[in-house]
């Protein structure tokens, strides 16, 4: 089964904390705080790997998480960095945070790589909190915190050439004829479902060609798998556009052509840009000087195609439609990509935060709440054994203006204010 579509959720690992420790070797006179910082988290990295070709490895795991960093130790020891978690995907695969609707990276070329979640900072030792006045520090900073999101994974294939035509017309006959690729082959509708690749070699050229199977009408807004089928056109640089002119499966040529075209326009405007070789395939089955095939070939003419008669199961004009094809990809090799802009997921905004130092007030039947990211990072470095590390988690609520905030809402002095798992009790004089 070929697989091109998965979602996932990814996490990050957390920092490790920083440790609170104090010399206690003997015939040192005042020993000091020694507390070492704990590790970095590890890191989400998504790797391009060429030996990769669907994305079915994610249909049966979906959650992946990277490493916690370790926590700091005594005598100043760091701790270990977590490790970072590499995930192998196909080239040609989109990453796309699923929040926003945006895309991370296109990941088209083996090799490469980026990182998606990073890991949270390692924590400081007590030994960074040591002053002048503050002598024996008896708290340390907590790790930073794991990023985590859902991605979607979609995979485009990477083809220098596509076959687009309805079904039935003779695509998979031109792929199997052209290539060494044995797509399955039948005299039925919607033969191939998933798309296929082949090498073609002709002369002295090479080139990938991807069937992309069968279009039908409406699949632009998705008709049966019209999303599935038409995203995998998109990086293809030439189109085959492979059209029954025999009219077997009682259709009229001219409408078949004129409506894979509508469907492709409808999708993205930029696919009819594309260079389009017309392939009127089963031409063994009419007259080629007959009135029918003459139609058609003036019609698409008229509509500047160039027509190629075909016969692909009795290999008749398939040398000549591979060869245009690796003409135009010649061509299209001498001139400059255009450029398209596309709105890219913005990593330096993800990594600043502006909601991380905000203090955020509530009420609940069993009092008043405060939370907040950074909060949340004092609160676990705060040790409540100790006034010193106790006073400078309040004076942070103070400074933030949550008591003010709170007092709005009706805070009155032996009222609960809790912070986490946290409780106590608020007086004025806090």
């Amino acid at each position: 089964m070929f697989a091109d579509r998965a979602k996932i959720f990814i996490r990050s690992g957390k920092g490790g904390n920083g440790a609170v420790s104090f010399r206690r070797e003997p015939y040192v006179p005042e020993g000091g705080p020694d507390g070492g910082d704990g590790g970095r988290g590890g890191n989400v990295i998504f790797m391009a790997d060429s030996s990769l070709r669907t994305l079915m490895d994610f249909r049966y795991k979906r959650k992946y998480q990277a490493e916690n960093g370790q926590d700091g130790m005594r005598k100043k020891r760091f701790g270990k960095d977590g490790q970072d978690l590499v995930i192998k995907v196909p080239p040609g695969t989109v990453v796309i945070d699923e929040e926003s609707g945006l895309v991370m990276k296109d990941l088209v070329n083996p090799g490469e790589s980026f990182i998606a979640a990073k890991g949270g900072k390692g924590g400081k030792g007590n030994v960074h909190y040591k002053n002048s006045v503050r002598q024996a520090p008896n708290f340390a900073e907590a790790g930073g915190f794991a990023k985590e999101r859902s991605v979607i994974l979609e995979m485009k294939l990477i083809a220098d050439v596509g076959l687009v035509g309805f079904p039935n017309v003779g695509k998979s006959t031109l792929l199997s004829v052209a290539t060494s690729a044995k797509p399955k082959i039948a005299d039925y509708h919607f033969t191939t479902i998933d798309p296929n690749l082949g090498v073609v070699e002709i002369y002295d050229n090479s080139f990938v060609m991807a069937d992309i199977a069968g279009i039908i009408e409406g699949a632009h807004k998705g008709a049966g798998m019209g999303f599935q089928f038409l995203k995998h056109i998109e990086r293809t640089k030439v189109l085959i556009h492979v059209v029954d002119v025999s009219g077997s499966e009682g259709r009229d040529p001219i409408e078949d052509f004129d409506k894979i075209n509508r469907e492709l326009e409808q999708y993205d405007p930029r696919l009819l840009k594309k260079p389009q070789i017309v392939a009127a395939n089963k031409i063994d089955m009419i007259d080629e000087d007959g009135p029918e095939y003459k139609r058609f070939q003036e019609y698409v003419e008229k509509n500047g195609y160039q027509v190629f008669a075909m016969s692909a199961p009795l290999h008749i004009g398939v040398k000549e439609v591979l060869a245009e094809a690796a003409v135009r990809l010649d061509q299209l090799a001498q001139e400059p990509e255009e450029e398209q802009y596309i709105e890219t997921f913005d990593f330096e905004k993800d990594d600043q935060d502006p909601d991380y130092r905000t203090v955020h007030v509530s009420q609940d039947k069993d009092g008043y709440v405060l939370s907040g990211k950074q909060l949340e990072k004092i609160f676990n470095s705060t040790n409540f054994n100790d006034s010193g590390s106790m006073r400078y988690l309040y004076k942070y609520i103070e400074k933030s203006g949550a008591i003010e905030r709170l007092k709005e809402m009706g805070l009155e002095e032996g009222d609960t204010i809790r912070v986490i798992d946290y409780e106590f009790e608020y007086f004025d004089e806090f």
